[in-house]
């Protein structure tokens, strides 16, 4: 085609050249940027750092605010439920909920083992926010997990 008849085309909006039609839903200039992915061995090593500190992913992503604010965010969840003597689950034979519960407050890495291994914190059942105290434990885990994938996410080049 010449250069005139291109021009036209541009004009009235139709394409200048034949592509495979838009997938429906999606328009022209509807791109979203997307990140480089890093090596797949460097993406692994970030999850697992996500997983076993809070914002660990990030920070090896260079995301350096993102890993400071998240790395607060779940701690003083963490902290919070603490504060109010929330139970830390630990796995009981015959209750799948319990276990459920467990790996859902393990989400937090390293922070959940240091405080039932290293400082032997359990909660205390006998204060007022006990059961408000084990959730904020267990939602400080879960956060963390979404955390580990959107390291992932990033990781891979599917977010910036």
């Amino acid at each position: 085609m010449s250069k005139s008849k291109r021009g036209a085309k541009k004009e009235r909006g139709e394409p200048a050249e034949k592509n495979a039609p838009e997938p429906a839903g999606k328009e022209a200039g509807d791109e979203v940027p997307q990140a480089p992915p890093v090596a797949m061995s460097r993406a692994v090593t970030a999850i697992v750092l996500a997983w076993l500190v809070p914002g660990g992913g990030h920070l090896l992503l260079g995301r350096l605010p993102r890993a400071v604010f998240y790395f607060v965010w779940v701690l003083l969840t963490l902290a919070i439920g603490c504060y109010l003597h929330g139970l830390l689950p630990w796995m009981l034979h015959g209750s799948p909920l319990q276990v459920l519960k467990t790996l859902g407050a393990m989400g937090s890495g390293i922070p959940f083992f240091a405080l039932k291994l290293v400082a032997g914190y359990h909660g205390d059942l006998s204060s007022p926010g006990f059961e408000y105290g084990g959730a904020f434990i267990v939602s400080a885990g879960l956060m963390n997990m979404l955390l580990v994938l959107d390291t992932w996410d990033i990781a891979v080049g599917r977010k910036t």
